[in-house]
């Protein structure tokens, strides 16, 4: 007989309850034990067996959300929006999700390990690039965007991610908001104005901003 007929109900309960406790306790407090304990009959070897570590649970949370409420896909329809519109309406979108943006803070510290930064960075890169230079093309065809470098800035827009971390690059408030000025005034030098007060105003009142 097999072990589990359904093991995408498992995961599934997994990530339930990890993102409960993630949520309640913080990541760095939060245990496998407190993860079996909240499982109601799964033992540490159900969950070993889907994820090798505390790590990956994060992750494949991070992919969940992402994934099911992906601010790409919900922009990409829009035939209202120009490239640039749609790029700044992912923006926004994306730095809506409350239960992402307290995920993201506690995954924080993950990134002093180079394993964690290293998956981030990559699939950053394989997931968001496509978009954002679709988008971009979009615009240079409709004329919102004025740049010679789609595919460039597609994955400039991936590493300034990484820049805004403050775990990464450390920085005060004042620090980060200066960081986020040199950033918009790369884009807008490029061609791609696309950080303004409204994005500003949401990205400033962050958690992992102040």
């Amino acid at each position: 007989m097999a072990r589990n007929k359904y093991p995408e109900v498992t995961v599934d309960k997994i990530l339930d309850v990890s993102q409960k406790l993630f949520l309640e306790k913080g990541y760095d407090n939060t245990t496998i034990q407190d993860i079996v304990d909240e499982l109601g009959g799964l033992t540490k070897g159900a969950i070993y067996h889907h994820f090798k570590s505390k790590e990956e649970i994060m992750d494949a949370l991070g992919d969940r959300i992402f994934f099911n409420n992906n601010p790409f896909e919900k922009v990409k329809q829009r035939t209202d929006l120009n490239g640039l519109q749609k790029m700044r309406m992912a923006i926004l979108l994306n730095q809506s999700d409350e239960v992402q943006i307290k995920l993201t803070k506690e995954a924080v510290p993950l990134l002093k390990n180079p394993h964690v930064f290293a998956r981030m960075v990559d699939t950053n890169r394989r997931l968001l690039c496509p978009y954002w230079r679709e988008f971009i093309e979009e615009g240079q065809k409709d004329g919102s965007i004025q740049t010679q470098y789609g595919k460039e800035l597609a994955e400039f827009l991936v590493l300034t991610d990484i820049w805004m971390i403050p775990s990464i690059f450390p920085a005060n408030k004042e620090e980060m908001q200066k960081r986020f000025q040199c950033i918009k005034e790369m884009l807008d030098n490029m061609g791609l104005p696309l950080l303004n007060e409204e994005i500003e105003d949401k990205i400033s009142g962050l958690p992992y901003f102040e």
